[in-house]
């Protein structure tokens, strides 16, 4: 039996370690910026935990981590699907080793997510996923929007 718990600032180096096999199981190569990534990220995330922005939930095999995902919470203003909420939820590093996919373990860490996003009275909740990702989200509710990005170009 698998048990679920919530991340403290001391796990940061597990959840920034799944972030980046997260992007390696993406095809997203094992370079320079996904080192810079990783290194500014531990940090970061510590610091988030901290103060109560950025909530992680990690699934365990007695005192193995297996799998773990997070929700950061965004100043966000009123907006027409919430228009009294002034916060939005992002789920973001949904990770499980790999001899533990197809057990469920994505869905019981996002439904924790999302319990905690309604608990917080968070209507809205976005993510970026992958293809293999995207069934396991739209059948938690999750729609495609109209969403775009602007990325300055990187000097790393």
């Amino acid at each position: 039996m698998f048990e679920i718990r919530a991340a403290t600032a001391a796990d940061a180096a597990i959840i920034t370690a799944y972030r980046r096999d997260m992007f390696l199981d993406m095809s997203r190569p094992d370079d320079l910026e996904m080192e810079t990534m990783s290194r500014n990220f531990e940090p970061w995330v510590t610091r988030m935990i901290g103060n109560g922005k950025y909530l992680a939930w990690i699934a365990e095999d007695g005192e193995q981590p297996i799998a773990s995902a997070s929700l950061l919470i965004l100043d966000w203003p009123p907006i027409l699907n919430d228009p009294v909420g002034e916060h939005r939820g992002y789920l973001l590093n949904v990770f499980v080793e790999p001899e533990y996919r197809r057990r469920g373990l994505a869905r019981k860490l996002v439904e924790q997510c999302l319990a905690e996003a309604r608990q917080q009275r968070i209507r809205v909740v976005a993510l970026h996923c992958s293809d293999a990702g995207r069934p396991l989200y739209e059948g938690l509710g999750f729609r495609a929007t109209n969403e775009m990005q602007f990325v300055e170009p990187s000097e790393v």
